[in-house]
């Protein structure tokens, strides 16, 4: 019995397909089936029944699961008792998930910091919106992401990695700046605001049904870059993070409101599987943390 079959058996069972199993491991799906018909043979019994469309354990393969993950667990351990010793050879691909502000603020840096610290460690980021990317997190197709938010799903750890203010915008076609919006002026508003799936909308919402708040008109669209342009253009109001959009409040294309109710604070969140356990998940959390900064300037707009 090695630790390549116990690691195969353990993350197709864990995340309920081979095919996703053997992309978290780095091998081909035929290697990882491989790995696991050979601890079968060593057992003597069927870890999986395959009579159905989708493999599903057996008893023996019920049992098994927890003693392969208390084997992972300790074998994490070690690893980490001296945490330079594994990190330093971290290779292979890291499938990761942003949003679009994560994307046009610290990402450069992060990125920089991986290549100099882990130069064999391939990047793939993937942007889309929160609840897509917990989604594919959950199914075990990314290794972790950085959502606006917390996650729904108790298969899901998280770790709080920032904080972000949000002010409202308009054209200086619309307000003056320091205006402040009351309940009633929000039924005459149109707001560009964000699709269900993003973290800034389900938080937006809260705050509206929380206070009781109604707008007219709420033009949904899933760019933050887009929403940024149309409230340049003067197409509406928005909500947007405050130092992502000071460059453009600084040359005048836009004038910062305040509301009264005010916009709460947003909370962003590292993610992973909770059953994940490498080394990989470990080492990136604490890039991150290192890494993110919100502030950092648009360098479309410097």
């Amino acid at each position: 019995m090695t630790l390549k079959q116990i690691e195969a058996f353990y993350w197709a069972a864990t995340l309920g397909s081979f095919g996703i199993a053997a992309a978290r491991l780095h091998i081909t799906q035929s290697s990882l089936s491989k790995r696991i018909a050979e601890l079968e043979s060593e057992l003597g019994r069927a870890l999986f029944d395959r009579s159905a469309k989708k493999s599903v354990l057996t008893e023996v393969g019920e049992r098994l699961l927890p003693r392969c993950r208390a084997a992972l667990d300790l074998i994490e351990a070690i690893s980490h008792h001296d945490d330079a010793s594994d990190e330093r050879a971290l290779t292979g691909t890291c499938k990761f998930g942003i949003s679009e502000l994560s994307a046009s603020t610290w990402l450069p840096r992060f990125v920089d910091r991986v290549r100099a610290s882990y130069p064999k460690l391939m990047l793939e980021p993937q942007v889309v919106l929160t609840r897509q990317l917990e989604r594919l997190v959950q199914r075990g197709e990314l290794d972790f992401a950085v959502i606006a938010g917390t996650p729904a799903s108790s298969s899901i750890d998280s770790q709080t990695v920032a904080r972000v203010s949000f002010s409202w915008v308009a054209s200086p076609r619309f307000a003056r700046a320091g205006q402040t919006l009351v309940a009633k002026d929000f039924g005459s508003l149109d707001i560009l605001t964000h699709p269900p799936e993003s973290g800034l909308a389900t938080v937006f919402n809260s705050w509206l049904t929380v206070h009781n708040l109604k707008v007219r008109r709420a033009i949904v669209c899933n760019s933050l870059t887009t929403i940024t342009g149309l409230t340049v253009s003067n197409m509406g109001l928005s909500f947007l993070p405050s130092d992502y959009v000071q460059p453009l409040v600084e040359r005048a294309k836009l004038v910062t409101l305040h509301s009264e109710p005010a916009l709460p604070m947003l909370d962003y969140n590292f993610i992973w599987l909770r059953d994940d356990i490498r080394p990989m998940t470990h080492v990136m959390k604490k890039l991150i943390l290192s890494s993110i900064d919100f502030s950092i300037p648009n360098e479309l707009w410097l």
